[in-house]
């Protein structure tokens, strides 16, 4: 069948009532067409419209994310160089790495200031001293005024001299000796211009003495204590009084603190605890007490019949000087020492014992030797009373004598006479310990000194001195402590504490 054509006047009718579409036929070049549609295509809604520009976005990121850079069609091929030069110009940086979290117990420093110290410690080869007391040789003792500041007072430089000589001796001989040498301190203070007395005078004046006294010996209770009153009554100074007129109230009030607190309170611990004394009793006491001295001289003058016991130790053997006093004053007296306690412990009637300082869980603590004399007595169901004014009272709280005390020099436990004694066993010294002494031998030395002795304790390894001075006594040992405001239990420590401050 042949293909009809269509003529020109056909054609252009055609044209008018249609507009050609991609669907309609197109015509052949042989001059034939395709077939026409047959109807035309229908008008779309707003929504499907919006359908179909949907699907044409999507299709086309489709088609965007499956091509290449290059095929990307909005330009991406040109912004990829832009990064790829922003990339060369900045190279991408690491991020950092984070510091590594450690224990409280572990050293923050970096390893390599830890392998320096690794380093040093074999080259220094220094013993460790005291396993259990190492932390109270932190400051070594002051002997002498080599090292002291221009700002202390000659005054100060001699009493402290006397401290570490053990001159002066006792918690409250060293506290009222302070405050003396205070006075003159305090007489011969000038206050520079522009500044006040209240303030210029504790921090600038009286530090550098306190710090001179604690380099010589450290700071008793009762010296603490006297220091903080003195700090706040110049603190409460008016500035409008005139410098010598606060000077001369600093005196009178050094002078009524020393009557008060220590003068009168011991007069009245010494009456009380003479009326503790019957006939017939025999009072033990230990090492050596101001107040328990002046309690058996007041009890002796009332005409009471007791003897006492002295039970000392080295190195000071401050009970010999003790027993000394009371034989002169016509007191029966029998002189032991600590290696005999439990021998003298089954003769007492009672139990006398001075203090270092009163605690505030009731603990007694003391020259060492008197918690073992505290022991026996309870073991012996012996009364112990303790003697001991109130400025020696603290509110701090010891469980035992080694986290706080104070250790003395060790060369001090050997006396003279033990040191001759000992100058013999030089051959049978160890062949380790004579080749370190050697040189010593060498510089011409004699060799029957005393001090060599010391020589051979420091030089040897295996051996080593300890002398502390103070332990703690448990307040169930503890049956009564007289103070200036009365009898009292030791749990009753705080109480009187606190009152007595609140009076100052």
């Amino acid at each position: 069948m042949s293909v009809a054509t269509l003529s020109s006047a056909q054609a252009s009718s055609l044209s008018k009532d249609t507009t050609p579409t991609s669907n309609e036929a197109e015509v052949t070049k042989g001059g034939s067409a395709a077939p026409p549609a047959e109807a035309a295509p229908k008008k779309l809604s707003g929504a499907e419209l919006k359908k179909q520009k949907q699907a044409e976005k999507q299709a086309k990121r489709a088609q965007a994310k499956s091509a290449g850079p290059n095929d990307n069609p909005k330009g991406g091929a040109a912004k990829e160089p832009q990064k790829q030069q922003k990339d060369t110009k900045q190279p991408p940086k690491e991020k950092p790495a984070l510091p590594l979290r450690r224990r409280p117990s572990q050293a923050t420093t970096p390893t390599i200031k830890e392998t320096k110290k690794e380093s040093k410690e074999p080259k220094q080869g220094k013993r460790q001293p005291g396993l259990f007391f190492g932390h109270l040789y932190t400051q070594p003792r002051q002997h002498s005024i080599v090292g002291a500041t221009k700002d202390v007072h000659p005054a100060v430089l001699a009493l402290g001299l006397q401290y570490s000589s053990y001159t002066i001796c006792g918690s409250t001989a060293r506290m009222v000796a302070m405050l003396l040498t205070f006075k003159a301190v305090i007489e011969s203070y000038t206050t520079p211009p522009g500044n006040s007395l209240a303030r210029h005078l504790t921090s600038h004046h009286l530090s550098p003495q306190i710090d001179y006294l604690r380099s010589c010996r450290p700071l008793s209770i009762s010296m603490g204590n006297a220091i903080r009153w003195l700090k706040d009554i110049i603190i409460k100074i008016d500035p409008a009084t005139p410098e010598e007129e606060a000077k001369q109230d600093l005196v009178q009030d050094i002078d009524d603190f020393i009557r008060e607190r220590v003068t009168m309170a011991d007069q009245l611990i010494a009456t009380t605890g003479s009326t503790k004394i019957e006939n017939g009793d025999v009072i033990l006491t230990y090492a050596s007490s101001s107040v328990v001295e002046k309690t058996i001289l007041r009890a002796q003058k009332k005409g009471i019949s007791f003897s006492v016991i002295v039970v000392d130790s080295k190195p000071l053997f401050e009970g010999k000087q003790l027993a000394t006093k009371l034989a002169h004053h016509g007191v029966r007296v029998k002189y032991f020492l600590i290696t005999g306690a439990s021998h003298a412990i089954k003769q007492a009637s009672k139990v006398f014992l001075g203090a270092h300082a009163m605690m505030s869980n009731g603990r007694l603590y003391s020259r060492v030797g008197t918690a073992v004399v505290s022991m026996l007595a309870r073991a012996q169901s012996l009364p112990v009373i303790v003697l001991c004014e109130s400025v020696k009272f603290t509110d701090r709280v010891a469980l035992d004598s080694i986290v706080g005390n104070e250790v003395a020099p060790a060369e001090e436990l050997l006396s003279e006479k033990e040191r001759v004694a000992l100058l013999p066993l030089k051959p049978h010294l160890p062949a380790r310990l004579t080749s370190k002494l050697g040189d010593a031998d060498d510089e011409g030395k004699p060799a029957t000194r005393t001090s060599e002795v010391l020589k051979w304790i420091e030089g040897s390894d295996n051996l080593q001195m300890l002398q502390i001075l103070y332990d703690v006594t448990p307040a169930e040992y503890i049956n009564m402590v007289i103070t200036e405001y009365g009898s009292l239990p030791p749990t009753s420590v705080p109480v009187v504490h606190r009152s007595s401050t609140d009076r100052q």
